[in-house]
């Protein structure tokens, strides 16, 4: 079964009140991979079941963010749960990251590749952080939530991630702006000038 998984980024998540509970939130950088992992067939007839990456990881990660919810305290349901309680839990997360972000005052704020080793901090990759939140976003309204009350879409949370985005670009020097494309010429413009040659 393990062999049948695609291969995944994995943060592990301990628990806030017990040094023995420990789980694992699949997370990916790119929101969009939706390719069909596993199907079976069953001998007796043809009853097919198919499951996604996406799916298996939106699974995994509202397991996680209910437990996380459990073991706040006090307990938080569901349906008390606000923006700021998402951004309480992508905060938390951080502490479990593999993406070295540079503070202002190391010297290789601002380098993609730095020489060497420095003391700046781990941090959750923006690209994981927002994946997350989309399969969150999502999870959520599947189990029942009402989209206009949905704490993974709140404001707050956008301006967090984005602010995440815009500080770790500039702490490893990293662009996320996405590249122009070019516009090929214009047909008309080439047959006309095509026409203006051959006169």
């Amino acid at each position: 079964m393990m062999n049948s998984l695609p291969e995944l980024d994995s943060i592990t998540v301990l628990n806030p009140t017990s040094a023995n509970s420990i789980t694992t939130i699949a997370s990916s950088s790119s929101s969009s991979s939706t390719s069909p992992s596993t199907i079976t067939t069953a001998a007796a007839g043809t009853v097919a079941t198919t499951s996604s990456r996406y799916e298996n990881q939106k699974r995994r990660d509202w397991n996680t963010f209910g437990q996380y919810l459990r073991n706040h305290r006090p307990p938080l349901s569901l349906s008390r749960c606000s923006g700021a309680h998402v951004l309480e839990f992508l905060r938390y997360l951080d502490q479990f990251g593999k993406t070295k972000v540079h503070t202002q005052l190391c010297p290789f704020f601002g380098h993609p590749n730095p020489p060497a080793p420095c003391p700046c901090p781990l941090r959750q990759a923006w690209g994981s952080l927002d994946a997350l939140v989309g399969r969150l976003r999502a999870a959520f309204e599947e189990n029942g939530g009402k989209p206009e009350a949905n704490p993974f879409g709140a404001r707050a949370v956008r301006l967090y991630l984005r602010e995440v985005r815009d500080s770790q670009a500039k702490a490893r020097g990293i662009s996320y702006e996405k590249k122009k494309r070019k516009k090929p010429p214009q047909a008309p413009m080439i047959a006309a000038a095509g026409r203006v040659e051959n006169q």
